[in-house]
């Protein structure tokens, strides 16, 4: 797991939120999506429903801290995708 949360931490351009991931999954621009496991349900199920309709693979990270981590934020963070690697 260590390595796909260091492609987020290389990539040039990512999104993080449930917002911003929806849109850049609708656009068909997110190449990988980043999913915490205590994140809520709700959010996250509809995340996953349309990577799974878009084919776009899926990393679950352990926590939302971790991921906002990754992602240079302060906050933890329940989604994110990368746009361009």
């Amino acid at each position: 797991m260590q390595m796909a949360l260091e492609e987020i931490k290389k990539a040039r351009v990512f999104v993080v939120g449930f917002r911003q991931t929806m849109k850049a999954l609708e656009s068909n621009s997110a190449q990988v999506v980043y999913v915490a496991g205590d994140a809520e349900e709700r959010v996250t199920s509809l995340v996953l429903k349309l990577c799974v309709e878009k084919g776009v693979q899926v990393y679950n990270v352990d926590t939302m801290s971790e991921l906002g981590r990754a992602c240079n934020i302060k906050v933890g963070a329940a989604v994110a995708a990368i746009i361009e690697k």
